[in-house]
């Protein structure tokens, strides 16, 4: 039975690429120039190369490199003061340009085609970095119902999910669930959005105790805020402690991530 589920997954996604490939023209969505197909993401090699990959040194904790030049590992003056409660976060790009475009497209207007783009982001960065080490599962953000209901779908889950299956782990949907519709945190200042995720994330009314190390999975970090408080709720399960990826890393005006500390992701 399992198995003919998964022969008919296979199926839908080979018909949906199909159709993909008769509706849109295998070119680029970005600059409509170059050629792209499924398999890119619709993302061609020449858009690719402006997109700004994040690398160290950045701050150990929550990932965000030093406006300044820093050559040894470091906490910026926010986690120093505030503690997140994860022990790290970490993402793979810089979001700015093509990638903030991808994003917004992606998330808000249901354009799922570039997600072979976002997911192979993710995996070359986050694969490497968490394979040395043994892992109990994965939680994508969740979405509060009503959200998930219009959007129709989860952009965490989508990313998580072969994140999870890199990784031979399970993905956990029912460990934590928002309870609170939160306005967008898109316009708000860092103590807004602290504010904003209070007491937005509780257990799932099925959660479980749990153990171990767990990875939680968004489309993008800024503050923090989300993830720091859905980390929370799975301290309070029982983990032993919390690590977050992220496909894009921005910061609030003021704090932008410098180009210099990043490199450009080839095809």
């Amino acid at each position: 039975m399992a198995r003919g589920i998964a022969s008919a997954g296979v199926w839908v996604r080979h018909g949906l690429e199909a159709f993909l490939c008769l509706v849109y023209p295998e070119v680029c969505a970005l600059c409509r120039k170059n050629p792209a197909g499924v398999k890119e993401g619709f993302v061609c090699g020449l858009c690719r190369s402006s997109v700004l990959r994040v690398l160290p040194p950045f701050c150990e904790r929550c990932g965000l490199p030093p406006s300044g030049k820093v050559s040894s590992q470091h906490a910026c003056a926010h986690c120093r003061d505030a503690r997140p409660p994860f022990e790290s976060a970490r993402a793979a790009l810089v979001a700015k340009g093509p990638v903030l475009e991808v994003l917004h497209r992606f998330k808000y207007r249901g354009e799922l085609w570039f997600e072979p783009f976002l997911r192979d982001a993710l995996l070359s960065a986050a694969v490497p970095a968490l394979s040395p080490d043994s892992w109990a599962g994965l939680v994508p953000v969740p979405l509060h119902p009503v959200k998930e209901r219009e959007r129709e779908f989860n952009q965490a889950e989508i990313l998580g999910r072969p994140l999870a299956r890199a990784l031979g782990i399970p993905m956990e949907r029912r460990l934590v669930r928002r309870s609170l519709p939160t306005v967008t945190q898109t316009r708000l200042s860092r103590e807004e959005r602290a504010e904003n995720m209070r007491d937005a994330f509780q257990p799932h009314p099925s959660a479980r105790r749990i153990q171990g190390d767990w990875i939680v999975v968004d489309d993008v970090f800024t503050t923090g805020a989300t993830s720091g408080a859905v980390a929370r709720v799975l301290l309070g399960l029982g983990a032993r402690k919390v690590v977050v990826w992220s496909v894009a890393r921005a910061a609030l005006e003021g704090g932008l991530l410098p180009q210099e500390n990043s490199e450009s992701v080839g095809g």
